[in-house]
């Protein structure tokens, strides 16, 4: 039998105890075994065409003998990077990170590891480390959450607008594009936003809005979004809107209507036609809403 025969059929699993002795007994068996056993880690893909002997043999006898472990490299390099693959899965999918998300019309209500309670406003994102929470409290906010904080350590809610900071008390932080907005309900609240710096307590707001900052103080007991009704004073109609599409996960459009005008006043998060009718009533606006949860805003004077 020659030597590829010999190779063919250890291949294939099917030499005799007396040709398996033999086939041991070569020099190069070392490699071939080793080949083998690296292999067996990997699948090929669903694409692969599988080789045939005669393409193995052409690659084995086209490798100079001498440097046969040569075919070791690329297979410790296929291997380093499902090493690094199964690495990152850990990291990212058994992370301590606790991220809590809302779509559009949905609230969520959650505790943290120290039993302080936090409402999530719609399409808004909560996170937080689980692992370190004893020695740091700290989340990270982006879009509208109540905060009833358990009396401890510093306590910060970090957002891209500013970072609110408190020890053990209730209030509502409002991230969106171009607003920021602090309200506390219950003792004293620090917010720290660029070079603006302010300490809050019971009643009063802190707000910038398109750049612009300005304080004032609220007679709520707690965010009134927390009994399914948005309330705002002196804001923007576009905003107003927008909150609107949050709730009630519709799109609005405008036509003829200067989106700029201030608003004071609230909607309700239960009644589509009802909460257009508190919104454009009083700015003398008009509204239609489509099967398909279209809503067009118009001015009827123009």
């Amino acid at each position: 039998m020659t030597e590829d025969d010999l190779l063919k059929k250890w291949l294939n699993n099917e030499l005799t105890d007396a040709e398996k002795k033999a086939f041991s007994e070569r020099n190069d068996y070392g490699i071939n075994q080793e080949i083998i056993n690296k292999a067996q880690y990997f699948k090929a893909s669903n694409f692969s065409k599988v080789d045939t002997f005669k393409t193995f043999k052409d690659a084995y006898e086209n490798k100079p003998k001498a440097n046969r472990l040569n075919w070791l490299k690329p297979l410790l390099r296929i291997a380093s990077v499902f090493l690094i693959g199964f690495g990152l899965y850990f990291t990212v999918f058994n992370s301590d990170v606790v991220e809590i998300q809302t779509l559009a019309s949905q609230h969520s209500t959650t505790n943290l590891p120290d039993l302080s309670l936090v409402l999530v406003n719609a399409e808004s994102e909560l996170s937080y480390n689980k692992d370190n929470w004893e020695s740091k409290r700290s989340v990270n906010l982006e879009g509208e959450a109540y905060f009833k904080v358990a009396k401890g350590k510093t306590f910060d809610v970090i957002t891209d607008n500013g970072t609110v900071t408190v020890v053990g008390t209730e209030f509502n932080v409002k991230t969106r594009l171009n607003y920021f907005e602090v309200k506390c309900y219950e003792g004293v609240v620090k917010v720290v936003s660029d070079t603006i710096v302010r300490q809050l307590k019971v009643g009063e707001t802190f707000r910038i809005l398109n750049n612009t900052f300005t304080e004032y103080k609220t007679t709520d007991t707690e965010p009134q979004w927390t009994n399914d009704r948005s309330s705002f004073k002196g804001i923007p109609l576009t905003e107003v809107f927008e909150e609107l599409e949050r709730q009630y996960n519709v799109d609005v459009t405008f036509k003829n209507t200067n989106k700029t005008r201030l608003f004071t006043g609230s909607f309700v998060h239960k009644n589509l036609k009802n909460a257009l009718i508190s919104i454009t009533k009083p700015m003398g606006l008009m509204f239609e809403i489509s099967s398909s949860n279209q809503v067009l805003i118009y001015d009827k004077t123009n």
